[in-house]
C-alpha cells in the first residue's frame, strides 16, 4: 500500500491512496479489488458485481468471488445462476443432471421430467359412412380424447387422440334432400294457398251478409206498414136455423 493515504477520496472512498484507489468504503458500500493489467485497485460499490457475493462486517463490507462455475452466487458454496455450459440444481452448476432429471435449455436449470397425460376418451359416435347415417349396413364410429399435460423433452410422448371401429346398423332409406325439400315446398304453398282461399271465402260470405242485411233495413224504411184485413167470420150475421 502506498504510503500516502488521503481523507478527500472520490466515488465513495472514505480512505484511498493514489496508487491503490480505495482503502476502505463509507458506510453500507462494498469494497471490491478490480485488478486492471498486473495492479489491483479498491472500488466502493452499492452492490456487487457479477461473478461475486458480499459479505457484512462490523468493520468493512466486502464483496468475494463466486465459484469459476457461478456467474451469480447468494455465498461461495450457493450459485443462483450458473455460467454457459453448466445447469443449476440445487445451488450447485452442474455439466450433466442428476436421473430423474432433464436439462432446461432455456433456464439452464435441471427440472423434472414431465410425462404427457390424456383425459378420458369420450363416447362413441353414431355410425356413419362418408359423412351419412343413411344407406348403408356397415360403417365407422369414432371416439376422441384430449391432452390435458404436454411432455417436457424428455417425457413419455403422447398417445392418440381419436380411435375408429366397424360398426352395424339396420339400413334405412335415405329421404333425397332435393325430394324431401320439394315437397316441403310444395306442403307450405299448399297450405298458403288454402289458408287464403278460406280468407277470401270468409270475406265474401261477411260481405254478403251485410249486404243483405242492409237491403232488408232499406225496405223496411221505404214501404208501408200493411194493415191488418177485418175479419170476415165476426162480420156475418147470426143465420136463423129454426125456419
Amino acid at each position: 500500500v502506498h504510503p500516502n493515504v488521503s481523507q478527500g477520496c472520490q466515488g465513495g472512498c472514505a480512505t484511498c491512496s493514489d496508487y491503490n484507489g480505495c482503502l476502505s468504503c463509507k458506510p453500507r458500500l462494498f469494497f471490491v479489488l478490480e485488478r486492471i493489467g498486473m495492479k489491483q485497485i479498491g472500488v466502493c460499490l452499492s452492490s456487487c458485481p457479477s461473478g461475486y457475493y458480499g459479505t457484512r462486517y462490523p468493520d468493512i463490507n466486502k464483496c468475494a468471488k463466486c465459484k469459476a462455475d457461478c456467474d451469480t452466487c447468494f455465498t461461495r458454496n450457493f450459485c443462483t445462476k450458473c455460467k454457459n455450459g453448466f445447469y443449476l440444481y440445487s445451488g450447485k452448476c452442474l455439466e450433466k443432471c442428476p436421473d430423474g432429471l432433464e436439462a432446461n435449455n432455456h433456464t439452464m436449470e435441471c427440472t423434472s421430467i414431465v410425462h404427457c397425460e390424456a383425459s378420458e376418451w369420450s363416447p362413441w359416435s353414431p355410425c356413419t359412412k362418408k359423412g351419412k347415417t343413411c344407406g348403408f349396413k356397415r360403417g365407422n364410429e369414432v371416439r376422441v380424447r384430449e391432452i390435458v399435460q404436454h411432455p417436457s423433452a424428455r417425457g413419455n410422448p403422447c398417445p392418440a387422440t381419436s380411435e375408429s371401429r366397424k360398426c352395424i346398423v339396420q339400413r334405412k332409406r335415405c329421404q333425397k334432400e332435393g325430394k324431401g325439400k320439394k315437397n316441403r315446398e310444395e306442403k307450405r304453398k299448399k297450405s298458403n294457398k288454402d289458408e287464403s282461399k278460406e280468407t277470401r271465402q270468409e270475406s265474401k260470405g261477411r260481405a254478403a251478409r251485410r249486404q243483405n242485411r242492409e237491403q232488408r233495413e232499406n225496405n223496411n224504411k221505404t214501404q208501408p206498414k200493411k194493415r191488418k184485413a177485418p175479419n170476415k167470420e165476426q162480420n156475418l150475421a147470426p143465420v136463423d136455423t129454426a125456419h
